[in-house]
């Protein structure tokens, strides 16, 4: 079956969708992996992608490149801080990236571009992503997507749930995303 990245969600949802966020460093993706393909029951689904992140007043917008697949234009807006957090976001697929990258580079501008890749493994209505991130290393990612009616502390609560039986510890938690990471990283090489 050929990857979409909008399959996993209600594209007839008329809210904003939301999901309930959690990333980590990761020293041992392999160990994850396993841990993760034996709590879900799956070997899960390989995907490259290039993430093209442009210059917004409000939240955040990148543009996904996905090989083998189409894009997908993503807006969302979370908060930069340790452990669950809220994220809503609206998406919608790109068949020409290309010229949709183009478009968005002179009106909006580039602010950069996270290349990685990335085993999503399903978990009941949580995706689990292990990724390996060009230049930045190996991370896990939880989004549990809330369905209507659920509330922001219960997919706090299944997030941790996972994230205990994957055996993430709360020292690897981050607070931003790869982006932030990748011009953090760039920062302190031109103050060199």
């Amino acid at each position: 079956m050929k990857y979409s990245p909008l399959r996993t969600r209600n594209t007839e949802q008329r809210t904003m969708p939301r999901n309930v966020e959690i990333k980590a460093r990761v020293s041992d993706l392999d160990s994850l992996k396993k841990r993760a393909q034996i709590l879900s029951d799956k070997v899960g689904t390989l995907i490259e992608q290039e993430d093209t992140f442009f210059h917004v007043e409000h939240g955040r917008l990148k543009l996904r490149s996905i090989k083998g697949a189409c894009g997908v234009l993503i807006q969302y807006d979370r908060p930069d801080q340790q452990g669950p957090k809220l994220s809503s976001y609206n998406m919608v697929e790109v068949d020409d990236v290309d010229n949709m990258k183009t478009v968005l580079s002179a009106a909006l501008g580039i602010m950069g571009t996270v290349r990685k890749t990335r085993l999503l493994v399903m978990l009941g209505q949580t995706r689990i992503h292990l990724d390996d991130v060009e230049g930045l290393g190996h991370f896990m990612e939880l989004e549990v997507i809330l369905e209507d009616g659920q509330t922001t502390e219960y997919g706090q609560h299944i997030a941790e749930g996972v994230m205990e039986a994957l055996e993430i510890s709360q020292a690897d938690l981050l607070d931003c995303a790869y982006m932030d990471m990748i011009l953090k990283t760039k920062d302190n090489i031109t103050k060199l």
